[in-house]
């Protein structure tokens, strides 16, 4: 079967395919996860995007294999970062198994891109999306999987009325990523992350980090993503009720400067800002630079997630590293916990423009991933995540992937709140931006959280 891979790249550049896969969910590469589900909301149009498409047949030897064969799989991809294994996956896979497969790419947001393709009359018959992408989409384009064997072996599928429709990709969370030889390299400690996960632990040991000579210990990235998804994100993740929460700040019964968490937060985060490397210049600093710095000890923490080893693992970097709880001066657990959970979703297309046999070929294609030994390693190895389902046991290929999973086992991951409006992230990230600047205090930062809440559409779930 002749294999086609095709490439479309139309007036893009390389720091803007970048900077489009920055909100894109799980994994690494220059990109990262969205914790509103508001994935590529700042990437290029569609027009702009780049689409790569790949055909391929999956492993042999499977029943998988005889009842999708010969059948046209479309997937669209909508992680950046690992698009060029995807490509080879599905060459191979067209090789070994007879199933032709597409996959493709844009770095338009998942909601207007598969939008246009409904519209024309061509939805793709396996779609990877954002959480709150199943939420919207399932009643009316998203086939039932709830009789699905891999619905027993994860925790982080999405139903809808008691229905499944969302198959976990993988899980990602987010924390501080620290450097634990270069810390160990001034303390003559090694650093044991849960003593200090006070605030005041913390800075005492920023303080003795540069009194040894690591002059700024911290980097910030200023990327919006990075302060408004998934940092202020925390706020309302990191309570019992984030709804309810939500809904205050929008019929204006809660202020955010009047919020315990908020403040607790922002108290860490001054601390990080007043230690950044980057102070002078906050939103010049550019984040492979960050990344370097951390990567190669001259700075020893960065709030991040594990997203982040594809561009860490670039350069020289150091042994021993991972992700630690955000420090707080807390009683209430949780800054003995990353935030994070299920990361990217596929679903199956239920329309009259997708065969039954096309839909079987994605079901196969998706006991593959989970209980096939190819699927596995593409999972883990060549894509380097997080598996979220429990039968999977090959190692972490990544430190800071294996910080996750060690979280994760452990039980100690607060769920990532999937339904902030679309443009959260972009609206408050610029007024964080404005806080790391020093061009707004933490009041001035409050009155804009307020103003963008008591006007924002919340999100039907």
């Amino acid at each position: 079967m002749a294999n086609k891979i095709l490439r479309k790249l139309t007036g893009i550049t390389l720091s803007a395919v970048l900077a489009a896969g920055m909100l894109v969910g799980c994994g690494g590469g220059a990109a990262a996860p969205a914790a509103d589900g508001a994935a590529d909301a700042s990437a290029p149009t569609e027009a702009a995007a780049t689409e790569a498409a790949a055909e391929a047949s999956s492993d042999a030897g499977s029943d998988a294999a005889a009842s999708g064969s010969g059948e046209m799989l479309t997937i669209f991809n909508s992680k950046m970062e690992i698009q060029d294994q995807m490509e080879a996956m599905a060459e191979k896979y067209s090789e070994e198994k007879g199933v032709d497969v597409e996959v493709y790419y844009s770095s338009d947001t998942v909601a207007a891109h598969l939008s246009t393709r409904y519209a024309s009359g061509e939805p793709y018959v396996l779609s990877m999306v954002d959480a709150k992408d199943i939420y919207s989409l399932a009643a009316e384009h998203a086939l039932d999987l709830s009789d699905q064997d891999w619905v027993k072996d994860t925790s982080s599928a999405i139903a809808v009325d008691g229905k499944t429709y969302g198959f976990p990709v993988c899980v990602e969370a987010r924390g501080v990523i620290y450097n634990a030889d270069a810390i160990k390299a001034i303390t003559g400690k090694d650093f044991v992350p849960a003593d200090y996960a006070t605030l005041d632990a913390f800075s005492a040991l920023l303080d003795e980090l540069k009194a040894g000579g690591m002059e700024t210990p911290v980097g910030i990235m200023k990327e919006d993503w990075s302060l408004g998804a998934h940092y202020l994100a925390e706020v309302y993740e990191q309570r019992e009720d984030p709804d309810a929460f939500v809904k205050a700040l929008n019929d204006g019964s809660q202020k955010i400067e009047d919020d315990e968490k908020f403040n607790s937060l922002m108290d860490t985060f001054d601390v990080l800002k007043a230690n950044n490397y980057a102070a002078a210049s906050a939103i010049s600093a550019e984040r492979e630079v960050t990344e370097q710095k951390l990567a190669e000890g001259e700075i020893a923490f960065m709030f991040g997630g594990n997203w982040d080893w594809s561009v860490i693992n670039a350069y020289d970097y150091s042994e021993n590293m991972g992700i630690m709880p955000v420090p707080q001066n807390t009683s209430d657990g949780t800054n003995e916990k990353l935030v994070g959970g299920g990361s990217k979703y596929f679903f199956i297309d239920s329309s009259d423009k997708v065969t039954d046999g096309q839909r079987q070929a994605a079901k196969d294609f998706l006991n593959w991933l989970v209980y096939e030994e190819g699927g596995q390693n593409f999972l883990v190895t060549e894509c380097a995540l997080v598996p979220a389902f429990s039968n999977i046991t090959l190692a972490v290929a990544d430190p800071l992937g294996a910080s996750v999973k060690e979280y994760a086992d452990a039980g100690k991951l607060i769920d990532n709140y999937n339904y902030l409006p679309d443009d959260h992230y972009a609206v408050l990230g610029a007024a964080f931006q404005k806080y790391l600047a020093d061009q707004s205090d933490r009041a001035g930062f409050a009155g804009e959280i307020d103003k963008y809440w008591t006007s924002a559409t919340l999100a039907e779930h």
